[in-house]
């Protein structure tokens, strides 16, 4: 039997992408393995699909000062040595990583095995735990045309961001049911990542009173960011994390307002949604999101509000400038070149498992 580990992990974006590659590779008899950090968020959403999890010791690249920057080298290093001891018994033929910290010493430990890695980069330019991982790597995916000229020529393949096919067949009755919803008022889903996102929350809250005669919102807010004063608001619902339930409110959903992670974007241009982009500002990250909001706004998919400029009116103002032109976003959406990003991913494993074999 053919045997593949997946590993990425720290973020949901790190995760959803191997979610959207389970099902083909079921289909096509892999034995399947997950690596990832012991309490981190990719065991949560991996336990579903009944797929063996193990867990490594992991630590966190920081570009700024912080206490754990001295002890988490060292954790690294021994989930070094626990994923060599887990590659040597799993034994397989090739790797899959999402990125993320979770992924390094993963990847560098199947390196010393000589176990063939692939691995994807989402965001426009590679994050640094990627960036220690492309020496190791066979192959390396990319979503934007851009990324290529960061990564090595002979390495790199423009393959888009799998996207979990079930997103595409939600159930709208059930997202109304669930959120008690009507049909008379369009719908905004607010997300902002797997971690929620503090500012952008207060203004969703703070707008309300002016968003609900004109909207129903769904608001997923992030792990304990609920505001329980707010429960039973009419025409608001909101989520810590959503996992199933995803699909159906995607098939409700006329608006986004997003962080600008790239997998979360390559879903709402997938589904073709007309999305707000709040990209996380560079005093809070890398730039990454800065770089993937600017993509979409050149390109007509998206509008961006900079998180230094949000507050109740700006995101009302960008919100109905959305609504009144949402067929053109959605046009141009419609004409963006989709990759058939999980064929060309799994063809990829597939000749890299017959390469090894051969």
């Amino acid at each position: 039997m053919k045997k593949i580990v997946l590993t990425g992990g720290g973020t949901a974006g790190h995760v959803t992408p191997n979610l959207a590659l389970i099902p083909k590779l079921t289909e096509l008899g892999y034995d399947i393995s997950y690596i990832g950090s012991y309490e981190g968020i990719e065991q949560k959403l991996i336990a579903d699909f009944g797929i063996p999890y193990f867990g490594v010791s992991t630590g966190k690249f920081r570009r700024y000062f912080d206490p754990k920057n001295f002890s988490d080298p060292f954790r690294v290093i021994k989930g070094y040595g626990e994923a060599k001891k887990l590659l040597k018994r799993l034994q397989p033929d090739v790797i899959f990583s999402k990125g993320g910290f979770v992924s390094v010493p993963v990847i560098r430990a199947a390196a010393k095995l000589k176990i063939p890695c692939i691995i994807h980069e989402s965001d426009l330019t590679p994050g640094l735990a990627n960036k220690l991982c492309i020496p190791c790597a066979t192959k390396i995916c990319c979503n934007f045309p851009e990324t290529l000229k960061y990564l090595p020529a002979d390495k790199a393949v423009l393959t888009g961001s799998p996207i979990r096919e079930e997103l595409l067949h939600g159930d709208p009755d059930a997202a109304r049911a669930l959120c008690g919803f009507d049909k008379s008022r369009p719908v905004i889903m607010v997300m902002g990542g797997s971690q929620g996102a503090s500012a952008i929350n207060k203004v969703v809250r703070e707008a309300l009173p002016r968003l609900l005669p004109d909207f129903q919102l769904i608001h997923i807010a992030g792990n304990e960011k609920m505001d329980n004063l707010m429960l039973s608001t009419p025409g608001y619902k909101q989520f810590e994390y959503v996992k199933s339930e995803l699909k159906d409110l995607f098939a409700i959903t006329d608006l986004v307002v997003s962080r600008a992670g790239a997998n979360a974007i390559c879903e709402l241009l997938a589904l073709r949604i007309p999305n707000l982009l709040i990209p996380l500002p560079a005093t809070s990250s890398r730039g990454d999101q800065l770089l993937n909001a600017a993509s979409f706004e050149s390109q007509g998919y998206s509008l961006v509000l900079q998180e230094e400029n949000l507050d109740e009116d700006s995101l009302i103002d960008n919100l109905h400038e959305l609504y009144f032109n949402r067929d053109t976003f959605i046009d141009n959406m419609e004409k963006s070149h989709q990759y058939n990003s999980i064929s060309t991913i799994i063809k990829m494993i597939e000749d890299t498992v017959a390469g090894k074999e051969g």
